[in-house]
């Protein structure tokens, strides 16, 4: 995932190129392009309409996860472990040798999945309330975690010798989950270029690190046979200022001076999506880009929208079922693609339906994490879900996994909480729709902005008795507060007797879990009693019949 702030350079128009005019086309000699009712232009894509379904499960769960777990020393460590001095750098050299000698391409091997029981978790994920689940294809790491027809460097080859992608599909679909596959390697080319690098101090200075290697290399060595280009590829000149660890982020969208990858390596991307797509029929698609892979500079992405949604259709009965997202999109592009904001949410309604996705922890495993009790408590997930349903919009939370293909006991006591809280109050969640206002409070009122993808998320661990959310069905308007009351009452301003927001009588409240409640409708609000004997748990949802 992209850690800090990233321009959304748009160096061309959308829709106004054909593919011979783009920088870098694709070829589909190995992987033609499904031909339908999605031609590969924005125009054409603009036609495409959210599928009901998406918009009804609201609640889905990621598991971001692969050989950068073995170290547990957090997201992106396959690229910080080749910044010196980096504390990835550091732990690695200490732990498994110094990257002239052991680079990430040796850390493969170590991914066991011992303990992975797809089935197990999967079956969890549903319990707790997941409608959804997404499974990494591959990582900025360039490792597929599948048979890969074009990856020789895959987890049928090495690591656990399993096809991680149809052991996750065959789970989901056995329990009834839609099932979501996210890809991230189209930018290995930028992200590993701290491999091309060398200490600067010390015993091994001048020493370049291991991302040069290729095939002949290898000989005698574990990985004998395989290049390493494949994995790494760093056969190119590095990008303007790549020795500025944070210079990626402002070159996210392949400008900025960005090296700009080559025609065999965009080709190499497109044709492993489509190996997923035509493989696993993914109904979901992610993408960790901005607006889509190698956007703008090759029509990779937009031929890899158009053969997901005509391969949709072709798969059922034409009717189109898929959900691809992309980042930093405009208004124009919202109506092509479903919107991902990473670990935050727009404050307002919007139109289209849309996702944040967020991780209770790192993205990768991250073992300091754990040891200093910094992942998000069950209230926290519980706010952030119900924040972004009133606006129109799901969340997908990352729940890291460890190496072996398990989750730590902190993980699994929060996520029982928040399973705990979704018996009770799902109904305000599934199948609703925002109400006229999304919420009411200090929260609602502020002027809080997106950071380039999202990154605004933190305002919700502030959240009072004041901040309240609203969903809806026919028959119910739902009120959720976003933190228990001090007193034994609420008052919801926005259900005030003679206001413009809600003009039917009010004869019933409920409180989810515990039944009717006293209510009194007054000019200042729906002032809420809450019995002594209401149990505590979490957050406090409403149910008022309309």
């Amino acid at each position: 995932m992209i850690k800090t702030i990233i321009p959304a350079i748009m160096l061309l128009t959308a829709g106004t190129l054909s593919a011979q005019e783009y920088k870098v086309p694709v070829s589909e000699n190995d992987e033609p392009m499904m031909e339908g009712k999605f031609e590969p232009t924005w125009e054409s894509l603009k036609g495409y309409r959210v599928p009901e379904w998406f918009r009804n499960v609201k609640f889905g769960i990621w598991a971001h996860w692969g050989p950068q777990c073995v170290e547990g020393s957090g997201d992106w460590m396959a690229r910080s472990l080749y910044m010196e001095g980096s504390n990835e750098y550091k732990y690695h050299v200490e732990n498994y040798g110094h990257p002239s000698e052991v680079g990430f391409k040796d850390i493969i091997p170590l991914w066991k999945a011992e303990n992975w029981d797809p089935d197990k978790l999967v079956a969890y994920y549903k319990k707790i309330g997941a409608q959804y689940f997404f499974a990494l294809g591959n990582h900025h790491d360039n490792m597929d975690l599948w048979d890969s027809k074009y990856q020789p460097w895959n987890s049928m080859n090495m690591g656990p010798g399993r096809d991680i992608l149809a052991e996750w599909e065959k789970a989901a679909r056995r329990h009834g989950l839609y099932f979501g596959v996210s890809l991230h390697a189209d930018h290995a080319w930028t992200w590993y270029e701290p491999s091309q690098r060398h200490d600067t101090e010390g015993p091994k200075a001048g020493i370049p690190y291991d991302g040069r290697l290729t095939e002949a290399d290898g000989k005698g060595k574990w990985w004998e046979g395989y290049d390493p280009q494949d994995l790494y590829a760093q056969n190119h000149p590095l990008s303007e200022n790549s020795w500025d660890n944070g210079a990626i982020h402002s070159q996210w969208a392949w400008g900025n001076g960005a090296c700009l990858p080559t025609r065999e390596y965009c080709t190499n991307f497109y044709n492993r999506t489509l190996d997923v797509i035509n493989r696993y029929n993914p109904d979901l698609l992610y993408f960790d880009v901005t607006v889509l892979p190698f956007y703008p500079i090759s029509d990779a992405g937009l031929k890899i929208a158009a053969h997901f949604y005509n391969h949709s259709m072709a798969t059922h009965n034409g009717k189109l079922e898929a959900v691809m997202l992309g980042k930093i999109l405009d208004e124009n592009q919202r109506r092509a693609l479903v919107w991902d904001v990473e670990r935050g949410a727009p404050n307002e309604i919007l139109e289209q339906p849309w996702q944040s996705c967020s991780c209770i922890g790192g993205w990768h495993y991250n073992t300091s994490i754990y040891e200093n009790d910094w992942y998000k408590p069950a209230d926290y997930v519980a706010r952030l879900l119900v924040d972004i349903v009133s606006k129109n919009g799901n969340l997908l939370l990352s729940v890291p996994l460890r190496a072996d293909g398990t989750f730590d006991e902190k993980e699994k006591k929060i996520l029982d909480e928040f399973g705990e809280w979704m018996k009770i109050n799902s109904e305000a969640i599934y199948g609703t729709r925002p109400w006229t206002i999304f919420g009411e409070g200090p929260i609602a009122d502020s002027d809080i902005r997106i950071n380039a993808q999202g990154f605004n998320e933190g305002t919700y661990s502030k959240a009072s008795a004041q901040d309240i959310r609203f969903t809806q069905t026919e028959k119910y308007l739902y009120a959720t507060v976003l933190s228990w009351p001090d007193e034994n009452k609420v008052v919801i301003k926005s259900l005030a007797e003679g206001g413009n927001l809600y003009r039917n009588r009010i004869n019933k409240v409920d409180l989810l879990g515990y039944g009717k409640v006293a209510f009194v409708q007054t000019e200042e609000g729906l002032e809420i009693a809450i019995p002594a004997g209401a149990k505590r748990v979490i957050i406090p949802v409403f149910r008022i019949k309309k």
